[in-house]
């Protein structure tokens, strides 16, 4: 079937709108009929050939959510009609170690939803910032949100799960302390959950203005992070950090903050690697740095689930397809609080 996408034939071209082909369900496979995509930071990297490895024509798109319009014959739990997600990934070998697990992020055979290998045309997938989507039903996530919520999940495929996984990885609840660097696309995702989870919460920001926005997602504290009085009052004293800067900037301020036994978690992937850190930091205190990448299928949907009973969704800005390329320049300047989305329906002959 031919569909209307928003996509890029080189790195350095604007993405405009194109026809793509999505293969007709197969008997596993459910076919999506796309409402709403989310607009992450490394759509940005990949389609403009930031990160190695972009194959051309590249329609970015991790973040869907929509309406399920077909299913393949052998397919259970899903039906016509239901409400879904797709998140960051589509496809990965099956029977792993991580697959069995069900962390299929980590799958050395994992398929992104865009700029993976796959045989269907052109040889690699496209995303979601499309009409449509076809999707093995392993990898398809059930939304229980109310539908007038619809647009404000869809980040939470993303940018929900990069947050939500490390914070239940590092045993996020009552009784820890929690810092959140970061008040973007995904810091205001991660102040939200482990507020939720039961955690005292403490925002790191640059900026003075954010402040208050902070403490209006759930955070208990703020801190500046350019004011070193601010800095030193919480030396020692966090479990977890939650890096969320895909920038690069010095890891040692934030490493300092943690108390013996203390992580921070990578979740931000800056173009460019960030300065080593003191490897004393980490030596005096026993303390750990990490990385996580999103989640598996069984945790995405834990996460789905926990936000709608908690009634987390992202704030978002809604935008037409063809406002992409604006978007992504004010995302650069981080003129957005906190996510845009695109609205499918903007996808059609007017914008051909």
């Amino acid at each position: 079937m031919t569909v209307i996408a928003y996509g890029a034939y080189a790195g350095d071209k604007p993405l405009e709108a194109m026809e793509i082909t999505r293969r007709a369900p197969g008997a596993h496979d459910v076919q999506i009929d796309i409402a709403f995509c989310g607009v992450c930071h490394s759509d940005l990297h990949q389609v403009r050939a930031e990160w190695a490895g972009t194959l051309f024509p590249c329609v970015p798109g991790h973040e869907i959510v929509g309406r399920v319009s077909a299913v393949g014959a052998h397919v259970a739990g899903f039906q016509t009609g239901d409400l879904v997600g797709v998140g960051c990934l589509v496809d990965s070998c099956q029977h792993c170690e991580e697959c069995d697990a069900g962390l299929e992020n980590y799958c050395d055979g994992m398929v992104g939803t865009y700029n993976g290998p796959t045989p269907d045309a052109p040889g690699h997938t496209l995303g979601g910032y499309s009409q449509q989507i076809v999707v093995h039903e392993r990898y398809v996530l059930r939304v229980r949100h109310p539908e007038t919520q619809l647009a404000a999940v869809a980040p939470l495929l993303c940018a929900g799960i990069t947050t939500y996984s490390p914070l239940r990885h590092w045993n996020t609840g009552p009784g820890k302390k929690v810092g959140v660097v970061g008040i973007g696309g995904l810091g205001h995702m991660g102040i939200k959950l482990a507020h939720a989870m039961g955690a005292h919460v403490v925002a790191f920001t640059t900026s003075e203005s954010k402040r208050q926005a902070a403490k209006a997602l759930g955070a208990d504290e703020v801190v500046v992070s350019r004011n070193a009085d601010e800095m030193a009052a919480h030396a020692k004293s966090f479990d977890l950090i939650l890096n969320t800067v895909a920038a690069p900037h010095d890891l040692d301020a934030f490493l300092g903050l943690l108390k013996r036994d203390g992580t921070m978690t990578l979740v931000g992937a800056p173009a460019s690697p960030h300065p080593s850190p003191n490897v004393f930091n980490l030596i005096m205190k026993r303390r750990t740095l990490a990385g996580s990448l999103i989640g598996g299928i069984p945790e995405t949907q834990e996460m789905l689930d926990f936000c709608a009973e908690h009634g987390i969704v992202a704030d978002i800005e809604l935008i037409r397809a063809d406002e992409i390329n604006v978007a992504y320049e004010r995302m650069l300047k981080g003129e957005v609080k906190y996510r845009f989305v695109i609205d499918s329906a903007s996808l059609g002959a007017g914008n051909k």
